[in-house]
């Protein structure tokens, strides 16, 4: 039915929250964004926003958001990825991650983010698996 972006800073920005998507249901979905502008075969997981104070990137950091929208442009495609499933295998796989595909520092104005790039397939299946509790 609608979909409301939340572009003033405030609590919702603060918590992740770009746009509030609401069906024609009545059911309501908050969404943060990020878009690619290269088309890589990973997710890049952002570790640290801030290394050197370790500020938790929006993979750690608790979020108000239902979903990440991971989108590549070039390919026109986007994967909705639900917070707690992916906070939780980032919890059970993170360190081993780390290990395995290394991590890529952005250097911004004043400060340098850290993101850890896994291959899709290997998150989505991760995520599928936090979902299971025994």
């Amino acid at each position: 039915m609608s979909a409301v972006a939340v572009k003033h800073d405030g609590w919702a920005q603060r918590g992740g929250i770009d746009r509030l998507l609401t069906l024609s249901c009545g059911r309501t979905y908050t969404v943060d964004e990020k878009i690619r502008t290269q088309d890589w075969p990973d997710v890049l997981l952002e570790r640290w926003s801030d290394e050197t104070r370790q500020s938790p990137g929006w993979v750690q950091k608790p979020l108000a958001c239902d979903f990440i929208a991971y989108a590549h442009a070039p390919a026109a495609t986007c994967v909705l990825l639900p917070v707690p499933a992916l906070q939780r295998a980032w919890r059970q796989h993170g360190r081993s991650w780390i290990g395995l595909y290394g991590q890529r520092r952005a250097e911004n104005q004043g400060y340098t983010s850290v993101s850890v790039p896994v291959p899709r397939g290997v998150l989505m299946q991760a995520i599928v698996e936090a979902m299971f509790v025994s």
